[in-house]
Order: C-alpha cells, then structure tokens, then sequence
C-alpha cells in the first residue's frame, strides 16, 4: 500500500487506487494517514470536517464515509483476503489506519530528515547530503494541495512546508561543506527570489557567491534582502546576517572553508 501527501493526495493498494474524489473522505483519509497506527479520535475528526459547526447528525454522517472508504479500499484490495476493517480499524472513540509507516510518504520523508540532521550534527556531510536530498526529492508539490483543509490539515500542512524548507536549507548546508557551492548558485538564486524575507538561505547564497570570487554580487544579496526587511517589515538584519555582511566586506578567512564538522549551519556561522 502507498499513500502519498506530498503534493496531490493519492492511494493505493498493490491491485488499484483507492483515494476517493469527495472532500469529506478525502480529509478523513489525511487525518489518518498523517498518523498512521494511532487513534485519531472522532472529536478531532469532527473538528476537522466542521470545525465549530458541528450538527447533532455529525457522528452519524462521519461514521457513514468510513464506511464509504472501507468501500474504496475493499474494491482496491481485489481478491487479497484482507477485510478493509483491518487496515482502517475502529477503536475506542476513534479510528486508525494500519498500514507501514514506510507506506506513507509524509512518514518516510520525516524520518530521512531526522537521520539527515542526525548526520549532519555528526559531521557525516556526504550522508548528511544524501539523507535530506532524498528527503526534498519526495515532494510532488505543496502537501495536501487537492485536499480541503479544516483547522487541523490546516496546521499540518503548515507544519510540513516549514519542514520542507528547514531540511532543503540544511541540505544546501550539507552540500556547502563539501566544497559544492559553484553548482548551488543557481537553486540558491531561485529560492531566494522565492523567499525573500529568509535570512537562512541568503546567507547561503552570500556564502556561496563570495567562495566562487563573487564578492560584490555576495553584498548585493545582503542589501537587497536589508530593502526588503526594512521596507516591508520595519526591520533591520538580524545581528548575525549583519556580521555575515562584515565578514563578507573585510573578506574574512572563516568565509572561505567550509564550517566545520557538528551541528553549525552557514546561518551561524557568525553567530555571537
């Protein structure tokens, strides 16, 4: 079975799919997916399809789309003598789907990103590399992207983007204390446009830039992200990106090796 939430939601046993196209049992598959082997609790399941809305005929109509997606799994599964009951089971006050956590891609790409900064706080940069590119590679596109979000997705969906970018940024990291900064320099120019209030990745493309000889172009990035936190937020640099950009100008010797074996990343490289 596979189950993927990194982008479009789709499911599937080894026979056929089996996502439905309803809203409804298509949140319901997420919630549950997104915790696989563990009780979602039909309060949280209520919460999440109705929020504070919730009529008198609610457990009913919830209880009536498990139904519907025991359906869809049995047609899937085909002639395997598996009882859809047993993957999505009914507990106590609630349900579960079991199945792998290696059958869900959120969980698989969780557990690269935790052995990927494990690692990384190691000093094993090849692996570090490894681990969290695999890790990225895993998203199709923004998570839960086709699936109508309550308040709970809402803040896993938040959750998981804010994952997405901390292990691609550490992955860059890893990558930068290989030496590997001349073949950065074009994802570093197109994330940086895409986030251009975050302070991590322009210090890395600062740090990239100045280690391929291009000074100049490495303060440029800083005073276009300053116009930006100022204009925008009212903001001056964080005290560590100010002392990146003096590092840069005086041409420190710490900014031309890469930073070192443990957990420091290019964001703190200056850190007091």
């Amino acid at each position: 079975m596979e189950i993927r939430m990194l982008g479009p939601l789709s499911a599937r046993t080894e026979q056929a799919p089996f996502a439905p196209t309803a809203g409804k049992p298509r949140q319901i598959l997420a919630m549950l997916a997104m915790c696989p082997n563990q009780v979602v609790p039909v309060g949280t399941l209520m919460e999440e399809l109705w929020g504070t809305r919730v009529t008198r005929g609610a457990q009913t109509t919830l209880q009536t789309y498990i139904v519907q997606l025991r359906r869809l799994l049995a047609a899937a599964l085909g002639d395997e003598a598996r009882d859809p009951k047993e993957i999505l089971v009914t507990r106590q006050g609630g349900y579960l789907l079991q199945v792998p956590r290696s059958a869900v891609d959120v969980q698989v790409f969780e557990d690269l990103a935790v052995q990927g900064r494990a690692a990384f706080s190691r000093g094993e940069d090849v692996r570090a590399a490894e681990l969290l590119n695999r890790a990225v590679r895993m998203w199709r596109g923004p998570a839960l992207v086709d699936v109508p979000r309550g308040a709970v997705l809402e803040i896993e969906a938040m959750r998981l983007a804010e994952s997405r970018l901390g292990t691609l940024e550490l992955r860059i990291d890893a990558d930068l204390r290989l030496g590997l900064e001349a073949q950065l320099l074009t994802e570093l120019t197109a994330l940086t446009a895409h986030h251009p209030l975050h302070e991590g990745l322009h210090s890395q493309a600062m740090v990239a830039l100045y280690r391929c000889g291009r000074q100049a172009q490495a303060t440029d990035v800083y005073r276009a992200l300053r116009v930006r936190l100022v204009g925008e937020l009212g903001v001056e640099p964080s005290a560590r990106m100010q002392r990146l950009h003096q590092a840069v100008l005086r041409a420190d010797p710490a900014l031309d090796a890469p930073s070192g074996h443990g957990p420091r990343s290019t964001y703190h490289l200056f850190a007091a």
